[in-house]
């Protein structure tokens, strides 16, 4: 009460203020208009900003729904064989649908261009079905072969590497095929060879893979010819490849299963076998 009665007049000029400033706005349409303006105002900045947040808090799952979409797609695209079941007899597809392909995403967590043979290391291992001799691609292209894992995590040779790197890859509107290497000049470009010098050539042909290893599925993005002339020792087209994926941003990426490897691989080794007893 004494505090009371000390501040009682300067407690009585704020009740005078607040009746005033109620009925300033109450009954002046003006300031009603403005407060009303405000306070629209600040809504509108609240809301826009809870919206973003939102938005910002499910790009991990959007980016988690892409990548399941991709994968479903290349499965759709790729993955599938085109021959058809013979007609002398039922198959039985072990594989389902005759799919010949699956695909395992991840992440890169370290990558190297800079070496004459270069590598990158993703957050797939065993636990997930990835081994050695598997492909990898990413969203735009072809990026290496893995050569060893762990547990959940695996070692890839990139295509960047220039004496461990050989790859079977086509010209897609003649479908002529060639070797795909790295020249460990430009991480943007690599080299396609062994192509006939008759076989017409124009800069932004498409090169993709041709399905003739069990690595890859035919018809993956590989590049497009940025430049070509005719290599003087061997008479063959010295092809120019701008690579389609930018190595040197590489993130996400899709492991390669093949699920009829081991019966391509089967049939190779009697055919090197055959080979060496002739020999």
């Amino acid at each position: 009460m004494r505090l009371f009665s000390k501040n009682a007049t300067f407690v009585f000029f704020i009740f005078l203020q607040i009746i005033a400033l109620v009925l300033m706005f109450t009954r002046n349409s003006m300031q009603q208009s403005y407060i009303a303006a405000q306070t629209a105002a600040v809504n509108s900045w609240v809301s826009g900003n809870i919206d973003k947040g939102t938005s910002y808090l499910k790009l991990n799952q959007v980016n988690q729904d892409l990548v399941k979409q991709n994968k479903m797609l290349m499965e759709e695209v790729y993955g599938k064989s085109d021959s058809k079941t013979p007609n002398f007899g039922k198959v039985i597809d072990s594989a389902k649908g005759h799919q010949i392909y699956t695909f395992v995403d991840g992440d890169v967590v370290f990558n190297s261009i800079n070496r004459r043979d270069n590598y990158f290391t993703i957050n797939r291992g065993k636990n997930q079905g990835v081994f050695p001799k598997m492909g990898v691609i990413a969203p735009n292209g072809i990026a290496g072969i893995v050569i060893n894992t762990t547990d959940n995590y695996a070692l890839v040779q990139s295509v960047l590497s220039v004496h461990k790197i050989r790859l079977s890859a086509s010209l897609k509107n003649s479908g002529y095929f060639g070797t795909l290497s790295w020249q460990g000049e430009d991480s943007r470009t690599m080299h396609l060879s062994d192509v006939p010098k008759y076989v017409p050539l124009q800069v932004g042909d498409t090169i993709i893979t041709d399905g003739k290893s069990a690595i890859f599925p035919e018809g993956i993005m590989i590049g497009r010819i940025a430049g070509y002339e005719v290599d003087s020792k061997t008479g063959f087209w010295d092809i120019s490849v701008e690579l389609s994926e930018k190595m040197g941003k590489l993130n996400k990426i899709f492991v390669v299963k093949n699920l009829k490897k081991m019966e391509v691989q089967k049939i190779t080794d009697t055919l090197n076998a055959v080979m060496k007893k002739d020999d």
